[in-house]
């Protein structure tokens, strides 16, 4: 531990008190914020310097402190876990180094910004430079292409797994070419909101500027799609003609929506949402409108609880008896079922469209297996996905039957120098004992195209991030994490019967906690993460027990 000056001392004497560190040094503030003993290892606390939100850690003796608010959506870490040097946020899973602020695990791509510690006569204090005030996020740094370096990675696809693959290349100081391709016409964005801020602007989501990809000399392709790829030649072919050869290709072209297959999918208002301009235009046309919505898992049901307060009438039709039913399962599917219920949303469950029936080429009704007809202006469809994997077809890739590509613990194909990442890879998951699985989670995505990095550069790293995902319902966010398939025994704890609904669900497997899912029980799902992603056993007992402290939470 290193001693403050003697002026440092005298100008922060006094508990909470916010000067110039230094008479002629104006850019730092320094406040004392507590007492050396006030923090235990492996605690943490807000503390405020300069109206300022800073995250003060202690971690095997060293103090760190760090931004306090999430660079993801801003959560205040404060109210996360802190596990060995590591924080995480209680909102969305984000991971980041509790002593230097670095982003350690997605769905946040910046990092924080570190400010300084100093210790003197049993008082901690913090020192942060008045630009930091300005900012709550930090860029990892990062470098560019370097002249002279020919070698090309070639990235298909511009989602999430595309864009971290190319900010990790950098961020380790790779100097090739990389090409970002998209069939998109805007910039990598924030998918996950599109089905929660419908009539978003796509400026307002997009994760990063083009003077970002200028900067660090990303190349990124818009509106072109590859449609053949020659694994011997190392080219892939694309739609205007074009072929573009690489010394390493990923994979990460994710899925598109199903579309349903009924008579009437020709009418007009049948909507899916892919894109932002689809929010904009499900959100315009839903405005006073019936809807019907088709689908009960997550975008369905995001849906339909945004337009509680904006279309005339709400009909949900789902196959299975529940929504969720095989993701969340009975239970929870129940809870966010009455949730809706509530607001007037009508469901048909284990019912399926038959025919969608129009009046001059509008959609007007749907028919139902049950026989049941409803009126609908509006028709949209969130039945699942398929993966775009066309144009592997005649590859050597190895697909598994529903045209996922497979790829090992470290995002490598069957093929030499051919990655696969995102939406679009079954992958061994290491939670579920390396089972492969597809997991069409963004945070995962994200994780997935960092992994394709680090090996494409030859730094053998192993994928062991554990699922989380959120979705959004009548403005409250319930939070899961881990991987839940195969669960023979549900735990729930709270009041889900009320009002102010409050859950937390425990997925068991051979008396384990396989997952959980929570509502109001923050920063629970975040501890059982990363009780998951250390390989400690959370047992059926101790998930049954009423005494939280497990979950560090009280």
């Amino acid at each position: 531990m290193s001693d403050m000056s003697g002026t440092e001392a005298l100008i922060c004497s006094a508990h909470g008190e916010l000067t110039d560190s230094d008479p002629e040094d104006k850019e730092e503030l320094t406040a004392m914020v507590c007492l050396e003993t006030d923090l235990q290892d492996g605690q943490m606390k807000e503390v405020d310097i300069g109206h300022h939100s800073v995250l003060l850690t202690r971690c095997n003796g060293k103090y760190g402190a760090i931004g306090n608010q999430c660079t993801h959506y801003g959560a205040p870490l404060s109210k996360g876990v802190i596990s060995g040097q590591k924080v995480r946020c209680p909102w969305h899973g984000s991971c980041f180094n509790a002593l230097t602020g670095d982003l350690e695990e997605f769905p946040g791509i910046d990092s924080l910004p570190c400010h300084k510690v100093k210790i003197h006569n049993n008082k901690v204090y913090v020192s942060i430079n008045k630009k930091d005030l300005r900012h709550q996020k930090r860029l990892q740094r990062m470098g560019t292409a370097v002249p002279g370096v020919n070698r090309t990675i070639l990235l298909l696809g511009g989602g999430a797994a595309s864009l971290i693959c190319a900010e990790t290349l950098r961020q380790e100081n790779f100097g090739g070419r990389i090409i970002m391709v998209s069939r998109d016409d805007l910039l990598p964005y924030d998918k996950t909101r599109l089905s929660k801020v419908m009539n978003v602007l796509s400026d307002t989501i997009v994760l990063r500027r083009m003077e970002f990809f200028h900067q660090y000399g990303i190349e990124v392709w818009l509106q072109k799609e590859a449609v053949s790829v020659d694994t011997e030649k190392k080219t892939v072919t694309f739609d205007n003609g074009l072929v573009q050869s690489y010394d390493q290709l990923l994979l990460s072209t994710g899925c598109r929506a199903k579309v349903l297959d009924v008579p009437g999918t020709n009418l007009s208002n049948i909507k899916m949402l892919e894109t932002p301009e689809d929010a904009r235009q499900i959100h315009a046309a839903c405005l006073g409108s019936n809807v019907v919505l088709v689908g009960t898992s997550f975008v369905g049901m995001e849906v339909a609880s945004y337009m509680i307060d904006k279309a005339s009438t709400i009909t949900v039709v789902g196959s299975s008896e529940m929504p969720y039913q095989n993701t969340l399962g009975r239970e929870v599917g129940k809870i966010t079922m009455m949730m809706l219920l509530e607001k007037g949303v009508r469901f048909y469950m284990n019912d399926q469209v038959m025919e969608i029936k129009g009046v001059n080429g509008q959609v007007k009704e749907v028919v139902l297996k049950s026989g049941n007809v409803i009126t609908a202006d509006v028709l949209i469809v969130g039945i699942g996905s398929i993966p775009n994997s066309e144009y592997l077809q005649g590859t050597k890739i190895k697909m598994n039957s529903k045209n996922f590509v497979v790829v090992d613990k470290f995002m490598r194909t069957n093929v030499p120098d051919v990655f696969c990442a995102g939406d679009l890879a079954s992958f061994p998951l290491a939670v579920a004992k390396n089972q492969l699985v597809n997991i069409g989670h963004w945070q995962m995505a994200q994780a997935q195209g960092r992994i394709a990095a680090l090996n494409m550069l030859k730094k053998t790293t192993e994928l062991t991030s554990v699922p989380y995902y959120w979705t959004v319902l009548l403005s409250r966010t319930i939070r899961y994490a881990g991987y839940g398939e195969g669960y023979t025994e549900l735990i729930m704890k709270g009041n889900y019967e009320f009002e102010e609904r409050k859950f937390l669900a425990l997925y068991i497997k051979n008396d384990e906690v396989i997952a959980a899912v929570g509502l109001n029980y923050d920063p629970v799902v975040s501890a059982v993460a990363e009780r998951l992603l250390s390989g400690e056993v959370i047992t059926k007992k101790e998930a049954q027990s009423d005494n939280p402290s497990w979950l560090q939470v009280s």
